[in-house]
């Protein structure tokens, strides 16, 4: 599956000279929990960074950073992203070699194309662990009909005692 079928499209972006306070009061309109960083105009602007709703707790709540300073001076100095047709797996291990719980997707011009968070491969993939989870029990109930229908007992299949005596003995050392 590829990590494009569930990134969200509508990344919020952020100039690099916007202040903190004004990245805090945008997450917290839009719901979210990162801004892309970006610097230049809008339509050549380049990616810088990423601000989280973490870093302003970690880095500017708890140092006591000014609200005022920049976006630039706590978000991350780079971008992890990967191709919009990477598979989940692949950017699963991205984030795990980054050590990041949000990617960026680009397109192979490097365009922005979505965000993905750890969130939302945890929830991808417990989806379709559930879908597995049905599939077996789906399959099971199948074969308790098949053996009902063709008359075959449901329970336990006694072995006679001198077959099982004969099977000890070969199991044993």
């Amino acid at each position: 599956m590829s990590i494009d079928s569930i990134a969200q499209r509508d990344v919020v972006v952020i100039d690099a000279h916007a202040t903190l306070e004004e990245a805090a009061q945008l997450m917290r309109d839009r719901h979210i929990g990162s801004l892309v960083v970006t610097r230049g105009d809008a339509g050549e602007a380049q990616m810088v960074g990423i601000v989280t709703d973490r870093d302003l707790a970690l880095r500017v709540v708890a140092d006591g950073v000014d609200p005022q300073s920049p976006v630039e001076d706590v978000c991350s100095d780079s971008v992890v992203a990967v191709l919009d047709t990477a598979s989940m797996a692949e950017a699963a291990q991205a984030m795990h070699e980054a050590g990041v719980r949000r990617l960026v997707l680009v397109d192979r011009d490097r365009r922005l194309r979505g965000i993905v968070t750890l969130d939302d491969l945890i929830a991808s993939y417990a989806e379709q662990l559930g879908d597995l989870a049905g599939a077996l029990d789906r399959g099971r109930e199948q074969e308790a009909e098949a053996d009902t229908d063709a008359g075959q007992p449901l329970g336990p299949v006694l072995v006679p005692s001198d077959i099982a005596t004969t099977w000890r003995r070969m199991m044993e050392p």
